[in-house]
């Protein structure tokens, strides 16, 4: 490689002329370059300089060594002196030598621009002869030694991280405002220069233009430019321009990485290099820079500072820990040792952030099976440290990580707090199930603390189910004391309340093998996980009875939380009710506290349903003891339909029914229905019923009256009516009795005339009309010729209307038909015939 060489100072006449001019040019530079150049190598002294100055006085004026860009992509090195007296004895002159750099190109060998400066190669004045040739290289400056460096660093370390930050900015963005460096020496322009080169990515590094002094910043166009402390007062003010570090100021205040002119954080990657710096382990760039990652990011410098036992802010050693965790092939085992022992050193933080110490946990998880005993065993520590006074989850390293002595010393000053934190119940039990670990670990007894502990998780679980998580299962797999007594404390919880037990094993997978027997929660785990019932309740039943792996007659309580299990809020059908007490007997139900449900399956049965009244029949003999009143008056109600539908009622079918109901009064819509209905259903179907409804119209029953009514109204009714002339004729002499009735059986007679026997006496043909008129004329001459007067087309086919003794729609009185006997008539059948010969219609 060659670099061109450019001079220029002030000059005796010659053919280009007199004055500042270039002096001697390496032939083949491109005059747009040299117009470029003429404007970026000139000088100024200083403003206090003095105007004539003696040969030691002039040694002491800055030197400008500039690095700038060119309009072609080229690069211009240079270094300006002031020389003092020109050739004609005038003062101001100045001699500037510089070498150009083609677009693309670097110093020979990648040396950095900052590397020549005050270089061997430099002149003090243009050279005689012919034009100079262009220079295979630049010697290196002696005057940026490492050492020199290093002390300049500290002595600037107030200022590094926020310098730094600037030139990241720089790097990123190419619109990001300038540097201005205020030092009173230009050559400690020049380090700070170097301790950018170095601390930046190498290709940033070599685009980082720079001057160490001008008088004029705002006329410079470099990265970084340099002024004495008399040339910076112009910029204040420009923040959007300039960022200035006035370094020749008194430092800021010692306590961390000063903040940017604006008070701006500094950038993580600027304070890991100021730190490298400070410390003065500069050759750690040259290492970090070799690393993966992206440019400008912390956690390779962080990472390598830490293993030279740097230290660093927290969040340093988190970028440091999760960079190695990615990376962990990248650190050699010394490398790695010294990273391990940096992060697990005291610090001096009251807390330590939970992002480290995640970090630091991630860390030891990937490589800690291969650290040194002596080196893994303090970061565990440290992390079992912070599992117990963090608040955040902290994963506890494993058993094998500590030595006995490190476990021996945890356990003695973490115990107390490790008992305590394990029985607050304040919050949740996240945080007790994590230090329940770690004192397994430090092997801390907290037996006695197991118990309470499972109790509250227990009663977190069935009140959240989803609260059952990965940490809890490792928990309870690593703690078998645990999980046994969290099983124990569910079979509690199910015989309480099965529903919110099977509910927590449908959508937690709790394990449920024990050698206890926890009958309660082994029903539970079957109704939860178990194949589906089909719909065959009484086989449920079964079947969660057989889970519980106990006898129900040891343990009578399980069949009812077996009940509460298949039932749940729901009531046993009369015949599901009597399939259980049929298969487990009755003396299994008195200390299982069941037979109430089998009451109420009974007083809930579907009226008409025969399973009702049988199982009332039943209940009646297995718990007569146990009824209450009321519930045995009703359950004798549904006793005596049993006893109407098996024909086995004595007589006062009526009254027995009456006094039964004022017993159980409030009676069960249900039972109320089924039991009337029954004796509705008896009085249509039995030929003697006759003073059984007399006793019916007689009682004013409402509900009795409306069922008879709704009895009357089936299709079994009706279709007997059709088929059998007899029955017919037993209905219309039983409706058209008691004319003057009023009240409940007055509000009906009515529709039984018109809405259910005119209906059937329509549907009848000739033959079967004559057939009833002769059943009717058995049952005495003026029931045939109501009949026909009744059943006649047109007005006095309405003639029923007026045997009734209230008209069924207006509910007035109808008019008595002349010669109509005695008023109080009541019967029917047989026995009616006699009271219509003696006081009937004539």
């Amino acid at each position: 490689m060659s670099l061109g060489q450019l001079h220029y100072t002030s000059a005796p006449p010659g053919p280009d002329g007199s004055g500042f001019r270039f002096t001697a040019l390496t032939p083949g530079l491109p005059q747009s370059v040299l117009r470029e150049a003429e404007q970026l190598i000139g000088y100024e002294p200083p403003r206090n300089a003095p105007s004539r100055p003696s040969a030691t006085e002039l040694e002491a004026f800055p030197r400008a060594f500039s690095y700038s860009e060119l309009s072609d992509g080229s690069r211009l090195l240079a270094r300006t002196v002031y020389t003092g007296a020109d050739y004609s004895g005038r003062w101001g002159n100045f001699h500037a030598h510089a070498v150009h750099l083609a677009p693309g190109r670097q110093l020979p060998d990648g040396a950095l621009p900052v590397s020549a400066w005050e270089s061997p190669g430099w002149a003090a004045a243009t050279p005689e002869g012919d034009a100079p040739p262009a220079l295979a290289a630049l010697p290196p400056s002696t005057l940026l030694d490492p050492a020199g460096l290093i002390a300049f660093a500290a002595s600037r370390a107030p200022w590094l991280a926020a310098v730094f930050t600037d030139l990241q900015r720089q790097a990123e963005d190419e619109t990001a405002p300038q540097v201005v460096l205020v030092e009173r020496d230009s050559a400690d322009v020049a380090r700070w220069v170097a301790l950018a080169s170095a601390a930046l990515p190498r290709e940033a590094a070599h685009r980082l233009t720079f001057t160490t002094y001008t008088r004029r910043p705002h006329l410079a166009g470099q990265r970084i430019i340099g002024v004495l402390p008399d040339d910076a007062h112009g910029l204040a003010g420009s923040g959007r321009r300039y960022r200035v570090h006035d370094c020749s100021a008194p430092p800021p205040a010692p306590d961390g990485p000063a903040p940017g002119p604006d008070g701006s954080e500094p950038a993580p990657w600027a304070v890991a290099a100021a730190g490298i710096w400070s410390a003065g382990a500069f050759e750690l760039f040259q290492h970090a820079h070799r690393l993966p990652g992206e440019p400008f990011t912390a956690g390779p410098p962080s990472a390598l500072a830490l293993c030279a036992g740097i230290d660093l802010p927290s969040s340093h050693r988190t970028a440091a820990a999760l960079w190695a965790c990615e990376h962990p092939a990248e650190l050699d085992g010394q490398e790695l040792d010294g990273l391990v022992q940096t992060l697990a050193a005291p610090r001096q933080e009251a807390a330590v952030p939970a992002a480290e110490t995640a970090a630091l946990a991630e860390l030891f998880a990937r490589v800690g099976g291969n650290l040194r005993p002596e080196t893994a065993a303090p970061l565990a520590a440290r992390l079992l440290t912070a599992a117990v006074r963090s608040d955040e989850p902290v994963r506890p390293p494993d058993p094998g990580a500590l030595t006995d002595e490190v476990a021996r010393q945890l356990a003695a000053e973490l115990g107390p707090e490790l008992r305590a934190g394990i029985a607050d119940p304040s919050g949740g039990f996240a945080r007790p199930l994590r230090l329940l670990r770690v004192a397994a670990l430090l092997t801390v007894d907290c037996s006695d603390l197991v118990t309470p502990l499972a109790h509250r998780l227990a009663a977190a679980l069935l009140a959240d189910p989803s609260a059952y998580g990965g940490e809890l299962h490792e928990t309870l797999t690593a703690r078998p004391d645990l999980h046994t007594a969290l099983l124990r404390e569910l079979d509690a919880a199910a015989l309480a309340g099965p529903a919110s037990v099977t509910v927590l094993l449908e959508r937690a997978p709790v394990e449920l093998e024990s050698r206890e027997a926890l009958p309660y929660l082994r029903m539970c785990g079957w109704r939860a996980r178990g194949p589906a019932g089909g719909g065959d309740r009484n086989g449920e039943l079964r079947a969660v009875l057989e889970a519980a792996r106990v006898s129900v007659f040891a343990h009578p309580p399980l069949l009812r939380v077996a009940f509460r299990l298949v039932w749940g809020s729901d009531t046993p059908t009369p015949e599901e009710a009597r399939y259980v007490l049929a298969e487990t007997g009755a003396d299994v139900h008195r200390p299982a506290e069941t037979w109430p449900f089998l009451v109420t399956a009974a007083l809930n049965g579907r009226p008409g349903d025969p399973h009702a009244d049988e199982l009332a029949h039943e209940l009646l003999a297995a718990f007569s003891r146990e009824l209450r009143p009321h519930d045995r008056a009703a359950l004798l109600l549904l006793e005596f339909a049993r006893d109407l539908r098996a024909g086995g009622a004595g007589p006062g079918w009526v009254d027995r029914f009456l006094g039964l109901r004022r017993a159980a009064e409030p009676v069960n819509p249900a039972v109320l229905e089924h039991v009337c209905g029954r004796i509705a259903r008896r009085l249509l179907a039995d030929p003697g019923a006759g003073r059984e409804l007399d006793d019916l119209i007689r009682s004013g029953d409402a509900d009795l009256c409306a069922a008879y009514e709704r009895a009357a109204g089936e299709d079994a009714v009706h279709s007997q009516l059709l088929r059998e002339p007899r029955y017919f004729a037993d209905r219309f002499v039983d409706w058209n009795a008691h004319p003057q009735a009023g009240g409940a059986w007055g509000k009906v007679r009515g529709s039984l005339l018109d809405g259910v026997l005119r209906p059937a006496a329509r549907a009848l043909a000739a033959e079967d009309l004559a057939a009833v008129e002769a059943a009717l004329a058995k049952r005495g001459t003026r029931h045939a010729e109501d009949f026909r007067a009744w059943n006649r087309p047109g007005a006095l086919g309405r003639l029923g209307l007026r045997f009734g003794g209230r008209d069924s729609r207006s509910g007035k009185a109808a008019p008595r038909r002349r010669g109509s006997g005695s008023d109080s008539g009541y019967g029917s059948g047989s026995d009616s015939d006699d009271r219509y010969r003696d006081g009937g219609v004539r």
